[in-house]
């Protein structure tokens, strides 16, 4: 299970080698046995022997904002401390390498993006032709992407980037069009949101950067030192290309609240600026959908796992991936 603090004024504290939680509807014991990840966001707070407890326990602690982004850690020191995985990891930025395999995360992008839009049914024939044409451009941006020359990635980030967000463009095009009316969002806003859609989006997104981080850490992979995202200073920027892997998973999630319209006023607040913001509400329906969605088993290269250890393989891969480059 994932511990989340979110409520003013809760504590997670220590008490007979369990977690104690404190929060305003009195106190509970869990044990650290069932928590995988504990998530902290302001007004929360843990004591340090709490702290060390989940050290100990290799349980992953985060800080995280309001955009459900971490933005602060506590880890272990049994894990992610393999500095031959971290020389050869930068060592494999600059080859030949890096480039099959930012088209390998980005393809994969665009076949999950193209997988959801299928999805979507509708007997209208003008729908039908609109899903068609994204579909299409989509697949134009893959052959491209399949095409371009280049032994270096500095050379061509800036292209695979550019094409990357014209094909996500058209997706979100597409995702709107099927919106009930009141979570219509016309384009994609990230910081801050401008719509309820993008609210739950930027949120869910943050919850996944989290489950990456932590999965790369665990690796032994540095999240500091990206391949297609370079520029970001103090960012964990190879974060931001691994999600790319799993961003449509988020999708899946908000998608399907929207559609059922569980999110209401009491589940988020607009700002003087126009800003839309998750209340405790929201909060607890997102989060407890993607820990859902997460936790489901699926199969991938033969391997029936939950969601968030196909994640966790996929970073063991990469850090081996890295090590034989």
């Amino acid at each position: 299970m994932d511990l989340i603090l979110n409520t003013f004024g809760t504590s997670l504290q220590k008490e007979n080698d369990q977690f104690l939680v404190v929060h305003k509807d009195g106190k509970q014991l869990v044990s650290p046995d069932k928590v995988k990840s504990i998530s902290i966001s302001k007004g929360a707070k843990i004591s340090s022997d709490a702290a060390l407890l989940a050290i100990d326990r290799e349980i992953d602690v985060l800080f995280i904002d309001n955009t459900g982004k971490p933005v602060g850690r506590l880890w272990s020191i049994k894990y992610g401390s393999i500095s031959t995985i971290r020389r050869k990891q930068l060592d494999f930025i600059t080859t030949p390498a890096a480039v099959d395999w930012v088209r390998e995360i980005i393809t994969e992008k665009f076949d999950n993006q193209t997988a959801l839009m299928l999805s979507i049914t509708t007997p209208e024939f003008n729908l039908q032709n609109r899903v068609q044409t994204a579909i299409k451009r989509i697949d134009s941006y893959k052959a491209k992407l399949a095409a371009a020359k280049g032994e270096y990635i500095r050379d061509l980030a800036a292209t695979f980037r550019g094409w990357e967000g014209a094909a996500s463009r058209n997706y979100f095009e597409i995702i709107d069009l099927f919106m009930p009316e009141k979570y219509k969002f016309g384009q994609r806003s990230q910081h801050p949101a401008t719509d309820v859609f993008n609210c739950l989006l930027n949120y869910g997104y943050g919850i996944l950067y989290g489950k990456v981080e932590g999965a790369l850490i665990k690796a032994g992979i540095d999240p500091y030192l990206g391949v297609l995202h370079r520029d970001e200073y103090n960012r964990p920027v190879l974060v931001y290309d691994v999600i790319e892997k799993y961003r449509v998973w988020i999708d899946y999630v908000v998608f399907g609240l929207c559609l059922q319209q569980v999110i209401n006023e009491d589940c988020f607040t607009v700002k003087e600026d126009g800003s839309y913001w998750l209340e405790a509400n929201g909060k607890r329906i997102l989060i407890q959908a993607v820990n859902d969605y997460l936790s489901e088993i699926i199969k991938i290269k033969g391997l029936d796992r939950s969601r968030e250890v196909h994640i966790e393989l996929y970073a063991q891969h990469l850090a081996q991936r890295f090590l034989n480059s």
